[in-house]
């Protein structure tokens, strides 16, 4: 170790005509005489400086290299919302924009939106092969986005056979099958009793059901951004749009938060988000978001071999949440866990025209 000091030392040495000696037999005396208090401090700003730099370069790729994360894009409310004359560019523009950036994404499609006074409008059906066009995949979302909590089961049920009518042709004309169901409103069953007979009777019918992991009030920001849009306030539409990204930037946050307080680890993710014109103008900036995060886009195919989504889940009650909730409440989770959720901004809410999340 001294003999390596000496050497360290040797091009201050060898400026004053000295040079690195052979191994030593007496050190201690040969380094008393080749390093002053000079060199000594030479040595140890040398020796910092190399630390520092190798910490510096070391926290910058722990800090710079991004973690793998995933998530599958589901789209509500196919064939659209929003104002009819609309419907055709929103289609238009967010399809093309779902393929610019490969998403693989899914469409729920409630096909009572495609009648008119009893009829089938072809334009709107129209809409719908927009998406299988373009290699995206569409499943149910009952006929009429009936709420399961305030609409007996047989009738539900019933919606969802009527609602697949439309979408299986297209979808078999194209080589594909309908294979996945989204709840209206994420609300499974008030009990275990009417849920766990919706569960058999999909299953009966090819049916496998479609979770959330991040949900959000998305829906709220596209009330408000439609209502502004139909009255020509640009200025609100913009704001509305502002602080959309953000919003949806803290709802992934808050979810990974939970993934680990609850996994302990990154999960396979299922985003809801609606067929509307702010997603169809604000796609590209929510793309941008999700990858700046570590997010590359999977199937939702793909999401569910993620073996959370095998998890036990008993949950029953009146609202429609996430099933990353509905495993921890299953597991004796309570109160502080669930703390901190992003909300809505009050001036969304009062643009939509609703109190309260």
């Amino acid at each position: 170790m001294m003999y390596l000091l000496r050497c360290a030392v040797a091009p201050v040495a060898t400026r004053r005509g000295a040079s690195c000696p052979e191994a030593p037999q007496h050190e201690s005396k040969s380094l008393a005489k080749l390093i002053d208090l000079k060199n000594m401090t030479n040595l140890c700003i040398l020796l910092f400086a190399c630390l520092v730099a190798v910490t510096t370069v070391h926290a910058q790729t722990a800090t710079t290299t991004p973690i793998d994360r995933q998530v599958a894009i589901t789209i509500d409310d196919l064939p659209v919302n929003g104002a009819p004359e609309a419907h055709g560019w929103i289609t238009e523009k967010l399809v093309a924009a779902v393929v610019r950036h490969e998403v693989p994404a899914i469409g729920f499609v409630n096909e009572g939106k495609l009648y008119a006074d009893g009829e089938l409008v072809p334009e709107r059906v129209a809409l719908l092969q927009q998406w299988i066009d373009a290699g995206l995949e569409l499943g149910n979302h009952q006929y009429a986005h009936a709420n399961l909590h305030r609409t007996p089961l047989a009738t539900y049920q019933q919606g969802i056979l009527r609602g697949e009518q439309v979408t299986r042709q297209l979808m078999e004309d194209a080589g594909q099958t309908v294979r996945y169901f989204r709840h209206p409103y994420l609300r499974t069953g008030e009990t275990l009793g009417k849920r766990d007979s919706l569960h058999a009777f999909l299953g009966a019918h090819g049916y496998e059901v479609a979770p959330v992991s991040i949900d959000n009030s998305e829906w709220i920001f596209a009330s408000a951004y439609e209502r502004a849009a139909q009255r020509g306030d640009t200025a609100q539409m913009a704001r509305i749009a502002e602080a959309y990204i953000p919003y949806m930037d803290a709802k992934f946050a808050y979810f990974e938060q939970q993934e680990q307080d609850f996994l302990g680890r990154t999960m396979k993710h299922t985003l809801l988000l609606h067929a509307n014109r702010l997603n169809a103008d604000t796609f590209d900036a929510l793309v941008a978001m999700m990858r700046k995060r570590g997010y590359r886009f999977i199937t939702l195919e793909d999401a569910l071999t993620d073996p959370a989504y095998a998890m036990p889940d008993t949950y029953a009650g009146p609202a429609g949440i996430s099933w990353l909730h509905r495993w921890a409440l299953t597991a004796g989770r309570r109160g502080d866990f669930f703390a901190d959720e992003p909300a809505t901004p009050r001036f969304v809410l009062d643009a939509a025209g609703i109190e309260s999340e």
